[in-house]
Order: structure tokens, then sequence, then C-alpha cells
């Protein structure tokens, strides 16, 4: 494993401190929680767990990944029986990918041993199950089956400290755990979201290592919730990039149990389901965008907003390409104005560009001027000190218009690379 791993306090630094919340509004009707299974050394968290108290809508969005991880096939064909669940049971240390049948087998029995728990009078599976680590290796299963009963009836709470301590069960290279939690209003009624990921290298998902999990107690209809977390999760989840490499195990899942009552929300009920859509949109950005601020060696978070393009794949087509060259994210770490990679990558995006009325600029953090690099496809005179200034800033926007008359847009959020991420990777299994 990575020496990077969260493991103690100190390991917090003030750089991601800011990050970790102190507090949370949570939905009713859920418990969680996390435990040492003694998968990883020091008593590091590596075993969590999310329990909806009654059964709950469930929907999840899995990687396009041909070597599917176990548990991403073991989950799949749970969601293809039922659209109803009752927990979520995540292993960290271990993927879990590429094991064969005995990885399958293992999946399963973790699946049915939640569900005597949980849900012993329950005919068919109801826990969807996740893992994150290494792969290639089998699950130690003699450590995580005894750990299941401990963690079911010693350990779930329903307060922001179970949340937290759900939340850094499941991280492996990450610095710090991702928790975001939020109030919303629909027709009068109040309802809470809460939702925790993990993730910091192999990151560019194609749903596409990346975990993420959202869990509300409004009452979305199965079919609803699906396509909520798919339009959410593709321009979310599948609108950053570390690395540009996708993960055999990257799953985004959501619950919704209904437990804040009201009426069933659902696609006929119009303005519901769009309001709560764009709730849940803007909340998966908000998590999504913290898996980038990990990335792993990062220094810099990294807007790239495409504009004026013909079509939003266009766009988000053009956002990707930025955003995974590795020239330009090289070029962000020395903090040097190289806007010729950027119109590089733009260039061989293979989408339609107006050359002669492209755009780019970079937007400073701080509230002051953009600073333009190219305008109409003509370059301007780069004020090396000014672009040197921007680019001392933890966060940073690139502004590209690509001028086709077509209005579309579309934001992907990336980091820089790093000495650091080489580091990192080199050494990810000693």
């Amino acid at each position: 494993m990575s020496k990077r791993l969260f493991s103690t306090a100190s390991a917090l630094s003030n750089k991601w401190a800011k990050y970790v919340p102190q507090a949370g509004s949570y939905p009713q009707g859920y418990r969680v929680g996390a435990i040492a299974s003694g998968v990883k050394k020091n008593d590091t968290l590596d075993l969590s767990l999310i329990v909806s108290e009654t059964p709950a809508s469930a929907a999840a969005v899995f990687t396009t990944n041909k070597f599917k991880a176990a548990p991403v096939q073991v989950s799949h064909k749970i969601l293809q029986e039922t659209e109803t669940v009752n927990s979520i049971v995540i292993n960290s240390g271990c993927a879990n990918a590429v094991t064969g049948t005995k990885g399958l087998e293992n999946a399963n029995t973790i699946v049915n041993t939640v569900d005597s728990l949980v849900s012993p009078s329950t005919s068919t599976q109801s826990t969807l199950c996740m893992s994150t680590g290494v792969i290639g290796q089998h699950l130690s299963m003699d450590k995580i089956l005894p750990a299941l009963p401990k963690l079911y009836n010693s350990n779930l709470g329903s307060d922001h400290d179970a949340w937290l301590t759900c939340a850094k069960g499941i991280m492996t290279t990450d610095t710090f755990p991702k928790l975001v939690s939020k109030e919303i209003s629909i027709n009068g009624t109040t309802y809470k979201i809460a939702g925790l990921s993990k993730g910091a290298g192999m990151i560019c998902p194609n749903m596409a290592t990346l975990l993420g999990f959202f869990v509300t107690d409004a009452p979305i209809a199965p079919a609803a919730l699906k396509s909520i977390l798919t339009y959410a999760v593709d321009r979310s989840f599948n609108c950053i990039s570390v690395d540009g490499d996708m993960s055999t195990n990257d799953t985004i899942c959501a619950l919704a149990n209904g437990a804040a009552g009201g009426a069933v929300i659902d696609e006929s009920t119009t303005e519901s389901f769009e309001l709560i859509r764009q709730e849940i949109t803007d909340f998966a950005q908000t998590l999504a965008q913290l898996v980038v601020r990990d990335g792993e060696g990062a220094t810099k978070f990294v807007t790239i907003k495409v504009k004026d393009a013909l079509t939003y794949a266009d766009a988000k087509k053009v956002a990707k390409t930025i955003s995974n060259s590795p020239l330009v994210k090289t070029a962000l770490y020395g903090k040097d104005a190289n806007w010729g990679r950027i119109l590089c990558a733009v260039g061989y995006s293979d989408v339609e560009v107006n050359t002669e009325k492209t755009n780019v600029s970079f937007i400073p953090t701080d509230g002051t001027a953009e600073l333009k690099l190219l305008v109409n496809g003509q370059p301007e005179a780069v004020d090396e000190e000014r672009a040197s200034e921007i680019l001392q800033f933890e966060d940073l926007e690139i502004s590209v218009d690509l001028g086709t008359g077509g209005g579309a847009e579309a934001s992907f959020w990336t980091c820089d690379l790093t000495h650091e991420y080489v580091t990192i990777n080199g050494d990810y299994r000693s």
C-alpha cells in the first residue's frame, strides 16, 4: 500500500482540514459506521457499512472497464433483480478485482453475511458490496467476515462522527475523508442528502480507483432515482480526471428510503423531479471535486470550462482532452503559461472548432481580470509575470471558447501532474 494512506490525525495537514466537515445534516433512517478488520495495518479503518432502516430505492452506475471487479459484477446482478436494497458494505485495502470465480464467491459471501444481519427474513440479496485497493489479490475473508457482526452490532450510528468514520473506512491513498451533506426543500418538505466518496488516483471515470455513495430520505421512485443518478454522474464524476486512468471497481451508488415523508417523486412529477435532480447533480459535483482536490501529488485544482461548442458532448470531450493532457498538467505544475499545449489538446480532440474565433484565457480565482492568451485565433502578448502570479494560486480556471456559434458548454475538473504522483504510484504496493 502507498505510504500516502490516511492513518493518523497528524496526517491531515491544514491544507486538507478545511475540506473535512466539523458537523453535518444527515438523512433520517440510516445507520453508518466503520471498523478496522485487520486487513490494513495499524488499526486503520478498512470496512464500512451503510444501513437503511427500511428498504430503499437503489440505483448505481458502474465502471465500463472490461475487467470489472467481482463486487461490481455482483452488485450489478443484484440491481437487475431488485429495485430496493437495505445496505451497502465497502471494504478497502483489496479491490477483489481480476480474482476469478473465487472473487465472485467472496463478494457473494460478504453480501449474504450482511443480509443475515440486516434483513434475515429477506429471501433475495439486498446488500450492495464495493471494494477498493490493490488489484489481483483475494480478500482476507478470515478478517472481514468476523468483523461484520461487530461492525453491525456495535459500530453504527447516525450522528456526524458515525458518518465521518464511515467515510474514513473507504479510503486508500486519500489524504482526507470526503463527506458532504445538505438540506433541500421540495414543495415545502425538507429532505436531507449525505454523500461520501473515495479516490485520489486511477481517476478518469467513464461510468468509471473511485467509489461514491449518496443517500437521501426523500421518497424517490427507483426508476426516477436511476435517471437522476445517471444525469448527475455524467455531469460530476464523469467530469473529473486526476491521471486519465479508469479503475476496474468504479461505482457510484444512490439510496432513497423516503423516511422524511411526502409524495413519491417520479418522472411524472415534473417540477419535483427536476428540482431534486438538479440538487443531487450540484451535490455530486461538490463530492466529485473533492476527489480532484485530493489527487495524488496534486498542488492545483483546475476547472476547464469549454464554451460555444456545437453540443454538450463536444464541449465535454474538449474539456476532458485538455484535462487528460500530461503536457498541460505538467505545465500547470511548473507554473508555465504554455497555452500552446491547451490549444494543441483542443485541436486533437476531434470536435468541430472555429479556429478563427477560438479564445483561451486564464480566469484568476482572486476576482481580478482574466488573462487572455488567445483571442479570435490570434495569440496575445502574454504578460508572463501576471501569468505566473495566477498560476501560484491553488485554484485556477481555464476558459476555452470554441467559437462555433452552437452555444453549448461543459465543465471538467482536473489537477496538475507532479513528481509526487510518480513517487506515490511507483511504490504503491511496497
